[in-house]
């Protein structure tokens, strides 16, 4: 299938579940989590659900993050079409921007080569570690200026497709997404 199909489609099915699905399938991707071999890093990058979008609820991940430890990092939308990066602390304020995303003021801004573990958002995902965004390539970018041994986690309501038909060089593949039924290594 196409992106552009793919957007519609998984808007429309996540637009499909009731506040009760969404909050069962987020518990469940975030147990589906903790197998996986990544706890022993550091720094750790996790998106703020936008609860417009129907996303998936990552206060369930922040909270395995902080109950291990770990630093978190949140993302800033910058006016230049790119993610600033914040370390998540007790004094952060979160405010929901002008696009409906939740977001830092300000804080301390960790650089990327720092990030260890990304969990990427996305709305669909093939069986090859392709995902489909919303299409404004910001995680494309952000992930191109990471070490090339971050780890990218996709997170997603629904299972894989066969392949996604328009994937492009600019697009960085995924190395694990992880579903409320199944854990997927690519």
């Amino acid at each position: 299938m196409l992106k552009n199909k793919l957007r519609l489609d998984y808007h429309n099915l996540r637009n499909q579940l009731s506040k009760q699905e969404l909050e069962d399938r987020s518990l469940k991707i975030s147990n589906n989590l903790i197998p996986l071999s990544i706890w022993h890093h550091s720094f750790y990058h996790v998106f703020l659900s936008i609860a417009s979008k129907r996303e998936i609820d990552t206060g369930y991940i922040l909270s395995i993050l902080q109950g291990k430890d770990k630093n978190i990092v949140i993302p800033k939308m910058s006016s230049n079409n790119s993610l600033a990066h914040f370390l998540l602390t007790d004094n952060t304020t979160i405010i929901i921007n002008k696009w409906d995303v939740p977001e830092p003021i300000d804080g301390l801004e960790v650089p990327t080569d720092k990030i260890d573990v990304v969990f990427v958002p996305l709305l669909a995902f093939d069986v090859y570690g392709n995902r489909v965004g919303y299409g404004k390539g910001y995680y494309d970018a952000f992930l191109r200026k990471c070490r090339k041994d971050v780890i990218k986690i996709g997170v997603s309501m629904f299972e894989a497709v066969d392949k996604i038909e328009d994937v492009s060089p600019y697009d960085e593949r995924l190395h694990f997404c992880v579903t409320p039924n199944k854990i997927y290594e690519f």
